[in-house]
C-alpha cells in the first residue's frame, strides 16, 4: 500500500482534531522539536563577524544537519512499517502533525469572528498569531487582507506542499519538506543576522515550494467557480509579489474573491511599498475572510479527493 493511504488518514485525523492542546502541553509538537534543534545550532554556528562565504557555508551545514536528522529516521521507519492497513494507520498517525488543514482554518476563523462583530482589538490580536507584521498598524481592511494572504500562503506551505512531497517521497518527503519550511521561517529572513547565514535555507524553500504554490493557486481557481478569471489574475499578478511562490495562491485568492491583496505595509518603522495584487478590485472586509474560508474548505475537500485517488490507484 502506498504512502498516499497514510497521508489520507493523517489528513483526516488532523482535520478532525488539529493538534490537541493537552497533547501539546505533554509532548510539544514535532515541528517545534525541529525548531528547537535549529535554534541550538544557529546560536552556535551563526557569527556575523565571519565572511559572507563562511556564513553561507555554515548555514548550508546547518541545513544538511537538520535535513539529515529529519529524513534518516523517516527512511528507517518507512522500511519497517508493516504492509497493508496496519502500516497505513501507523504512517497516518506519523503524518498527522505535519499537516495543518484544521489548524490553519481555526487560526483564520479566530480573526474572522471578532472582525465581523466589529471587535478590531480582538481581531488584531488573533491576526498577530498568523502574520509577522505589527497588527497595531492595521485597520479592519488591513486585518482582512492580512488574514486572507496568510490563508492563501499557508494553504500552500502548510498543506499542499507537504502533501505533494509526501506523495512523491513518502514519509521522508513529508518530514523533509517541513524541516525545510521551518528552517526558512526561522533563519531565511533578509535581515542583518540571517541574510547570509540563512541564504541556503531560503533558496531551498523557494525550490521546494515552486510546484506546490502553483498547484495551490490552480486548486483555488478550480474550486472558485471563476477559474478563467483566477488564472488570468495569477498569470498577470503573481510575479508582483516579493516571494517567487506566495504570489500564486494569493493572486488566485484575490481573483476568486474579486478583491485586492498585498499592497503597501509597515514592518517595524519601515513602509514597504509592495504592489497590489488584483489592483483596482475592492478592498477586503470581514465577509471576505469568511468567503475565503469557504473557498479554502472546498479546496481542502478537493485535495482530500486527490489523495484518495492516489491511494486507490
Amino acid at each position: 500500500m502506498t504512502f498516499a493511504a497514510a497521508l489520507l488518514i493523517g489528513f483526516l485525523i488532523e482535520a478532525a482534531l488539529a493538534w490537541p492542546a493537552p497533547l501539546f502541553r505533554v509532548i510539544g509538537h514535532p515541528v517545534t522539536w525541529i525548531g528547537r534543534a535549529i535554534t541550538l545550532l544557529e546560536l552556535r554556528m551563526n557569527d556575523a563577524q565571519q565572511s559572507v562565504r563562511a556564513q553561507n557555508l555554515l548555514g548550508a551545514v546547518l541545513v544538511a544537519i537538520i535535513l539529515t536528522g529529519a529524513v534518516l529516521p523517516c527512511i528507517w521507519i518507512s522500511s519497517i512499517l508493516p504492509d497493508g492497513w496496519g502500516g497505513a494507520v501507523i504512517g497516518g498517525v506519523l503524518a498527522w502533525p505535519f499537516l495543518a488543514a484544521r489548524s490553519l482554518y481555526d487560526h483564520v476563523v479566530a480573526v474572522a469572528r471578532p472582525l465581523g462583530q466589529g471587535d478590531t482589538v480582538q481581531a488584531r490580536h488573533a491576526v498577530s498569531m498568523i502574520i509577522g507584521r505589527n497588527p497595531e498598524t492595521l485597520d479592519d481592511a488591513g486585518i482582512a487582507r492580512a488574514s486572507l494572504e496568510s490563508l492563501a500562503e499557508n494553504a500552500s506551505d502548510g498543506i499542499v506542499a507537504p502533501v505533494f512531497w509526501g506523495l512523491v517521497f513518502g514519509l521522508p518527503g513529508l518530514v523533509g519538506y517541513k524541516a525545510i519550511n521551518t528552517m526558512d521561517s526561522m533563519i531565511g529572513h533578509r535581515s542583518a543576522r540571517y541574510e547570509n547565514f540563512g541564504m541556503v535555507a531560503a533558496r531551498l524553500d523557494d525550490l521546494a515550494n515552486l510546484i506546490p504554490a502553483r498547484l495551490t493557486g490552480l486548486l483555488f481557481a478550480l474550486m472558485s467557480g471563476r477559474a478563467s478569471h483566477c488564472v488570468s489574475v495569477m498569470l498577470r499578478d503573481a510575479g508582483h509579489h516579493r516571494s517567487p511562490n506566495a504570489g500564486w495562491p494569493e493572486a488566485a485568492m484575490a481573483g476568486a474573491l474579486n478583491l485586492r491583496l498585498s499592497g503597501p505595509r509597515i514592518y517595524g518603522d519601515t513602509i514597504a511599498n509592495e504592489p497590489w495584487v488584483n489592483a483596482g478590485a475592492p478592498d477586503a472586509h470581514a465577509g471576505s475572510v469568511m468567503m475565503g474560508l469557504a473557498l479554502y474548505l472546498r479546496t481542502m475537500v478537493a485535495l482530500a479527493a486527490i489523495i484518495t485517488l492516489f491511494a486507490i490507484f
